[in-house]
């Protein structure tokens, strides 16, 4: 647990780094801005008594975006294991060796199939 937890945190700041230096830029450019991270819309300006009211909505887009990055790529790793691990679990597949206990399961299963027909042939005679 404790290499899946360091690794989804080096994995977290490469997202983002790929999300700030590479994504934002050119949606930036998009919008008429450089950075959309300094992004906010002012519900109240500064006073000399008051400090400024705003809501940072660029920053939140940006983790969004890594969200979803995040996301995907996590999706992405665990359609492809599933997929491996059906092809493993397949007693019919030659090109992935199988485990020994679904092995014995497919043995078992044919075993009770050719059971079965006997059994069905001799009540029918």
């Amino acid at each position: 647990m404790a290499i899946g937890i360091i690794m989804g945190t080096a994995f977290n700041k490469i997202v983002s780094a790929l999300v700030k230096n590479v994504f934002m830029p050119p949606l930036g450019l998009l919008t008429g801005e450089v950075s959309l991270e300094d992004r906010k819309y002012i519900i109240r300006e500064a006073t000399a008594e008051l400090d400024e009211v705003a809501i940072g909505w660029g920053y939140f887009l940006e983790s969004v975006i890594d969200f979803l990055i995040i996301g995907l790529t996590v999706f992405i790793v665990v359609k492809t294991m599933n997929r491996f691990k059906s092809k493993a679990e397949d007693p019919k597949n030659e090109t992935v060796e199988t485990p020994k206990n679904i092995e014995l399961l497919a043995s078992i299963e044919r075993l009770m199939e050719e059971q079965n027909r006997l059994l069905r042939n001799e009540a029918n005679v």
